[in-house]
């Protein structure tokens, strides 16, 4: 066996926790939404059962009114900010946050049950009416009055924290006066240069005061708070999870549900423009408040093949900025264009490379017939892998490591689609849910 298969395997062990895995000790000590699908995908490999376990143990923390939270606090840990004490919400059997995070879980779970069969379509039936619920919520909750797509609320919501894309909304926004003084913990298990700076913080936390102070009425938050953006990558995420939550609806025989999804799939996909800046050519975050589009390149813009929309022409373009962001760094897709002023390659989300934004990225590619691209994004990280190891995330240019060591989401996705042991099959198939 691999020696990195070997570390892949008991990094998923030592961060498990009896069901749900977190991301890695300290830094994130609770189990994150996204993360655990994605985890769920490596796990798999190993022992379906404690797959499906894990997306499960995420269902298990559905607020009431459908939300899955971005985190799920079934414990408090000093050596997290914000944990439960601040974020306040009481909103399910589970302590979690008042927001979500970008809904992969209806794709993970239909990727298990192609693979699997009848066994996993009832594993899946049982997680389906918890799936439905939450992109009910997505559609209800947080599409503004008098818009058509999908927003958010907070810049965690979308798991791409301090991307520039946020500089829009967050630029608009005021620091909340009455913010009480706080210790960050994440610049402690991190190097802060790698890290949001501390006025993004302050505007970060102010968000969550205004959704505690309005008990965290979800409408409220996304019709009156004080940021709101329209996100291309929880747009084409959800986009996609629609279009498999439509596969598993026909497939489980739900047939008043697939109606309602297909609705959505419809709605999405013929506002799938509002996304496309036609000054920078390519699709991009706006904010709702002013139409103002951000004028940058981002992971999130490629995924416009993942969720497979986007006419000739706009596939085109956004190739084009791939391979030019692709000449001017070494490993895999950026999170940001490194032509930017605002790049910065070792800053979380304003350079790095990251495994899961890559990895569907080079599944929508894969299946939009750019074979030859996907699998370079998956040799990258491969590469980027067995230089540095099983970081958080990645300098696209050196390689360099960056942020939490041991991270659960890079070990389960170099097991399920980077490691040489799979090169007996390819790669990329491997990684396909199906086309749409």
């Amino acid at each position: 066996m691999n020696d990195l298969d070997a570390q892949a395997r008991d990094i998923l062990q030592k961060n498990d926790r009896g069901g749900f895995t977190i991301p890695t000790a300290k830094l994130y000590p609770f189990q994150w939404n996204w993360d655990s699908a994605f985890i769920a995908i490596g796990l798999a490999s190993l022992d379906q059962n404690r797959a499906w376990e894990e997306l499960e143990n995420l269902v298990d923390g559905q607020a009431h009114d459908g939300m899955i939270p971005s985190i799920i606090f079934r414990s408090d840990d000093e050596d997290y900010f914000p944990g439960p004490a601040v974020w306040q919400t009481n909103n399910g059997k589970l302590s979690g946050t008042g927001i979500s995070q970008p809904p992969v879980l209806a794709t993970v779970v239909a990727k298990f049950a192609k693979e699997q069969g009848t066994d996993g379509l009832e594993r899946a039936r049982a997680l389906f009416p918890a799936m439905m619920r939450w992109h009910r919520w997505w559609h209800d909750h947080r599409t503004p009055e008098g818009l058509e797509v999908v927003c958010t609320v907070h810049p965690w919501e979308t798991g791409r924290d301090n991307c520039p894309d946020w500089k829009i909304g967050l630029n608009l926004m005021e620091t909340d006066p009455e913010l009480e003084p706080y210790v960050r913990k994440d610049i402690v298990h991190a190097n802060p240069e790698e890290r949001p700076s501390q006025e993004e913080y302050d505007k970060y936390i102010s968000i969550v005061k205004f959704g505690r102070d309005h008990g965290w009425d979800q409408k409220v938050l996304t019709n009156e708070g004080p940021f709101l953006m329209a996100d291309p990558g929880i747009f084409f995420i959800l986009l996609r999870a629609d279009k498999d939550l439509l596969w598993l609806a026909e497939q489980l025989g739900y047939d008043a549900e697939a109606k309602e999804i297909a609705a959505w799939i419809a709605q999405a996909t013929a506002n799938a423009d509002l996304f496309w800046n036609e000054d920078y050519e390519a699709f991009c975050a706006w904010d709702v408040k002013t139409g103002t589009f951000s004028h940058g390149f981002s992971n999130a813009s490629a995924l416009c093949f993942y969720a497979g929309v986007g006419t000739e022409e706009q596939q085109a373009k956004t190739l084009a900025h791939m391979q030019r962001i692709a000449a001017n760094t070494q490993f895999g897709q950026s999170s940001w264009d490194p032509a930017s002023p605002t790049f910065e390659s070792q800053r979380y989300w304003c350079g790095p490379l990251w495994c899961q934004m890559n990895f569907m990225i080079a599944q929508g590619l894969a299946e939009q017939g750019e074979a030859a691209l996907a699998t370079k994004m998956c040799h990258d990280l491969r590469d980027v892998i067995q230089l540095s190891g099983f970081y958080e995330c990645f300098d696209p240019i050196s390689g360099a490591g960056c942020i939490g060591r041991d991270f659960s989401w890079t070990a389960a996705l170099w097991l399920a689609w980077a490691s040489p042991s799979l090169e007996q099959i390819n790669p990329v198939q491997e990684a396909h849910y199906g086309r749409y």
